[in-house]
């Protein structure tokens, strides 16, 4: 079967590495494409890199042009997806790249982007280890979905295995991310400017003030957390996109690494994108890019009690449109890897 696809916000990053990898979807075919200022030029000519779109056109992001789909994807700035998505038909799949629908709580939205609050939806990563059962279940047959932050993937799929087995101290969790810039989207900011970051590293967000921290506890809470409290740091380094997070937590006493990457492995043995890595060996971002996988090394530091786990992905890829393109995969009961490959690019 083939759906027809919409995809709003076509000029962006995310809407860009959506259109990406629905190139190569046998069932997906993309008819339309939408943008705001870029509106009524020719696709290609603003993602020169997506030569097979040829001729597609970019029109004015409204409900009207969007509806009649099968699939629209929604790649716009948070804050903008609520008001549209809530003119579509429920009979529409709808994927959701930005923020606006992944919060449960009002009061998080408030404290951490403000402005209208719109309801949560069926949440993006599959692989997210739940209390009982994994986050996939949720999203068969779902017609609302909230692709996930890339950083909350990152964190979220790196300890979630721990808190759920009571392996670790959920809230003592910290983490350090070294981040690509495309993360922050297309938009011409002046500390994203090629001179301002080749050759540094700054971090940013400091302080528990990254809007990432209330979805990363969500979804630990998901995982069986109790309480829980993650300290976050971004670090801006100059690659375009991918994300490497040091991610630690205080473990419970008697855990052994061997407790600890057994844990870990389990929860991850039949996932084709979420791969452990073997004992004494940690991930490059160069492995993941372009690819839809989450890739992981674990390690116990005994001195200090905490374990260490490094993950890497692609933000652009697994952090966003991969993600979202294999929750509609499953949404829809086609096979979850259709579209996606788990082979990056190199160098």
């Amino acid at each position: 079967m083939t759906y027809s696809v919409a995809i709003a916000g076509a000029s962006g990053y995310a809407g860009g590495e959506v259109l990406r990898l629905l190139a190569d979807h046998p069932e997906f075919e993309v008819r339309t494409v939408t943008a705001h200022s870029n509106a009524g030029q020719r696709l290609v000519d603003v993602q020169p890199h997506l030569r097979s779109y040829g001729n597609l056109v970019l029109q004015d992001t409204t409900a009207e042009i969007l509806s009649g789909h099968d699939v629209v994807f929604l790649a716009l700035p948070h804050g903008s997806s609520g008001a549209l998505a809530a003119q579509l038909s429920a009979e529409t799949l709808v994927i959701d790249c930005g923020a606006d629908h992944r919060l449960e709580e009002k009061e998080d939205w408030d404290a951490f982007y403000g402005g209208e609050f719109n309801s949560a939806w069926t949440y993006g990563i599959p692989e997210l280890p739940l209390s009982t059962g994994s986050q996939r279940d949720l999203l068969v047959g779902t017609k609302r979905i909230a692709a996930p932050g890339c950083n909350a993937s990152a964190i979220s799929l790196a300890i979630a295995p721990g808190v759920k087995e009571d392996l670790i101290d959920a809230v003592d969790i910290v983490s350090v991310l070294s981040v690509g810039p495309s993360g922050a989207g297309k938009s011409l900011k002046v500390n994203l400017l090629a001179s301002e970051i080749m050759g540094s590293a700054s971090a940013y967000s400091v302080g528990g003030t990254h809007r990432h921290t209330p979805e990363i506890e969500q979804n630990l809470r998901k995982a069986g957390a109790a309480e829980v409290s993650v300290s976050m740091t971004p670090v801006l380094v100059p690659m375009a996109r991918g994300i490497l997070a040091t991610t630690t937590a205080r473990v419970k006493p008697g855990v052994t690494l061997e407790k600890l990457y057994a844990a870990w492995s389990a929860a991850y043995a039949n996932e084709p994108f979420v791969q452990v890595l073997p004992l004494g060996e940690f991930p490059r971002t160069a492995d993941t890019l372009g690819a839809n996988t989450c890739l992981m090394g674990i390690a116990l530091d005994e001195h200090a009690g905490r374990v260490v786990v490094i993950s890497a992905l692609d933000n652009l890829t697994k952090g966003t449109a991969g993600a979202a393109i294999q929750s509609a995969n499953i949404a829809l009961g086609i096979e979850e890897t259709t579209g996606l490959t788990t082979n990056g690019v190199a160098p």
